[in-house]
């Protein structure tokens, strides 16, 4: 991790912490769309997971707002192990028809016959909190990589399914061209982000 990691991701909260205590909050890029994405490097994961630990405690001391995280991660690979297995999905990684055929079929497999599958499964938990929080994280984003699904079609899902509360995705990866994001620094990664998905994303400075 470099200093300017580190500088970014700093930066980045402080300039969320704003907009989500505003008293209109301003995360969103467009209109009716309550999501936004928190870039960092893949290599400060582990900070990056502390440092949003003690972010979600400040909003709710000191802002009166209430936190709850979803570890996208978890959701996938209980998925997988309910359907066919690890196994099938090192199998499906190693198709000869390429990266597409691959995510489509895990996408598919995630929940059999059941449309938007990931973003169902973090609707129906956040339908389970009990208050509602007023943030959702959604965390180790991770498990998404190398091409089990874009983060870009979970988001676009969500805005599918209605979701209303003000959402932050936390996204290991690097910018590439302005708010062009290269998931997890994969190389040839850049099609698996969320680059092109209009919604507000700090830390792309």
């Amino acid at each position: 991790m470099t200093m300017s990691d580190a500088s970014s991701l700093d930066e980045a909260l402080k300039s969320l912490e704003r907009d989500l205590t505003a008293d209109r909050v301003s995360i969103a890029a467009q209109s009716g769309i309550p999501f936004a994405i928190l870039r960092y490097s893949p290599s400060e994961e582990f900070r990056a997971r502390r440092l949003l630990r003690l972010f979600a405690h400040s909003l709710e001391q000191q802002h009166h707002r209430r936190a709850a995280f979803i570890s996208v991660s978890r959701l996938v690979w209980n998925a997988i192990r309910e359907t066919d297995g690890v196994d099938y999905l090192f199998q499906t990684e190693g198709l000869d028809d390429g990266v597409q055929s691959a995510q489509n079929d895990i996408k598919g497999r995630l929940i059999p016959e059941e449309p938007y599958a990931l973003a169902k499964q973090i609707m129906d938990i956040l339908d389970g909190f009990s208050p509602k929080p007023d943030v959702l994280f959604l965390v180790r984003a991770g498990g998404l990589a190398p091409h089990i699904y874009r983060s870009s079609t979970l988001l676009d899902e969500l805005h599918k399914l209605n979701l209303t509360t003000p959402t932050i995705l936390c996204y290991p990866g690097s910018a590439v061209v302005g708010t062009d994001l290269q998931f997890y620094d994969l190389s040839g990664g850049e099609g698996l982000g969320a680059y092109n998905y209009r919604v507000k994303i700090y830390g792309t400075n």
